[in-house]
């Protein structure tokens, strides 16, 4: 963690379209406004959690940004001083992240500016205990970013379905490979977040917010904002977009984790916010928007839902198989709109539900390795998807067909796009031991 002796300064600029020389401009001046220097080896993390061209366009961190933040690091700092710059992510749902990569035009873009982007699953990795963590002990830390020197978060502003926001913070869940991902994302979501800090805290943060996602996260419907946060500390920086987004930041659980751990305060007075717009102009341009996925009981659908606990720990498993249902149904929403309306009667269960399910002329499913109810369970038929959590992929095989929801997973083009880069991707993680010793031989001739 860096020192907490610096002022905590969040910075909002307007900027109404992402316009590469504006957007320059405003990096250009809100580093030298905060004196960050950026030498050494450089590690550029935006997010690229899913992508693809036909319907998931605002799920990502907009390729000018990141083109802007390059030009910045080459133009206006001491290059000498800079002894590399990559770009690294690892894709969310399981996926082969350089399948998003391609679908958000973010490979073609590094590809263009000369920059490496890699996929942290496909990289050799430190195993690095963690200090300060709640649930994960120990992390694989990618290559890259074990060695970075200087970290830049490029997070992209969104609501979101279990975490109410995803800003700096949450980013960080792409740091972990796809082997981690998945390791506490139940209702321990909020400390998994704050144990990733340990590795993950960025020296910048350029919060992509002009154009923001509400909805499912990974596949959010547009709405326009028209600012970008920069910021030298994380929590600061999530302090300012949650109130944007209309949330208290004392109620917003890894926020309050993240204070409670001393990452720094959730006290406004505690921290320096500038700029050319207010964060009360900003939380004004989003009134009245609502974000559907927050309560699945609000959707237009004759699908009924029972949330349950996870019996160990008593809590809703809000992180866990919860979220796996919300991103299944979103997904599939935002592709085919209306499919939810039309889905079959039927009624999902996640966790432990403490109450009575009848449905006796409808299927019931039980969605996850716990999933129960303690009352009375009454259906035309109980099929049970196991996991823990259910994985999003997983759901969208086993579940929707049988829902009358037309899933994306069995998209023509999809399923090509994912059978060519899941083997490039399954290639990579192979020779990582035969690129490894190759680099080593280089260095020693």
């Amino acid at each position: 963690m860096k020192t907490a002796s610096r002022e905590r300064r969040v910075i909002i600029r307007q900027c109404a379209a992402y316009d590469r020389e504006k957007l320059r401009a405003i990096i250009r001046e809100s580093m030298a406004d905060l004196g960050l220097t950026p030498a050494g080896k450089i590690l550029i993390k935006p997010n690229i959690v899913t992508a693809n061209k036909d319907y998931i366009h605002h799920s990502y961190t907009e390729p000018a940004m990141i083109a802007s933040m390059v030009d910045v690091l080459r133009e206006d700092c001491d290059t000498d001083n800079i002894s590399g710059i990559t770009v690294g992510e690892s894709g969310g749902i399981g996926m082969p992240s350089r399948l998003f990569f391609a679908e958000s035009g973010i490979k073609t873009l590094t590809d263009r500016l000369g920059v490496p982007l890699v996929d942290f699953n496909e990289e050799g990795f430190k195993k690095v205990a963690l200090s300060r963590a709640k649930c994960h002990t120990t992390m694989e830390v990618a290559k890259s970013l074990y060695e970075s020197e200087f970290k830049i978060w490029m997070p992209k502003l969104k609501f979101h379905i279990v975490t109410d926001i995803t800003n700096a913070l949450k980013l960080n869940i792409g740091i972990l490979n796809h082997r981690e991902r998945f390791l506490f994302h139940d209702d321990r979501l909020h400390r998994k977040i704050v144990d990733m800090l340990e590795i993950g805290y960025p020296d910048l943060i350029v919060s992509d917010a002009v154009t923001i996602g509400r909805g499912f996260e990974s596949s959010p419907y547009p709405v326009h904002l028209g600012a970008v946060l920069v910021s030298n500390d994380p929590l600061a920086c999530d302090m300012v977009a949650a109130k944007i987004l209309g949330y208290d930041p004392e109620q917003v659980r890894h926020l309050k984790e993240a204070e409670e751990r001393g990452y720094g305060s959730l006290d406004f007075n505690d921290i320096r916010v500038t700029g050319d717009i207010s964060i009360q102009e900003l939380r004004y341009r989003l009134e009245g928007v609502d974000s559907p996925f927050q309560d699945l009981n609000r959707l237009d659908t004759p699908l009924r839902f029972y949330e349950g606990i996870n019996k160990e720990s008593g809590n809703l498993c809000y992180g866990g198989c919860t979220c796996s249902i919300k991103g299944a149904l979103g997904t599939a929403e935002k592709r085919s709109p209306g499919t939810l309306k039309t889905a079959r009667k039927a009624a999902l269960v996640m966790g432990y539900y403490e109450g009575d399910v009848i449905h006796s002329d409808d299927p019931v499913f039980l969605i996850g390795t716990c999933a129960g109810v303690s009352g009375r369970l009454e259906a035309k038929k109980i099929i049970r998807i196991k996991g823990c959590p259910v994985k999003v992929k997983d759901l969208m095989i086993l579940l929707l067909i049988r829902l009358g929801i037309k899933s994306p997973v069995f998209d023509l083009r999809n399923l090509r796009l994912l059978a060519w880069h899941s083997l490039v991707s399954a290639w990579m993680k192979r020779t990582i031991p035969l690129r490894k010793n190759a680099r080593i031989r280089e260095h020693k001739n």
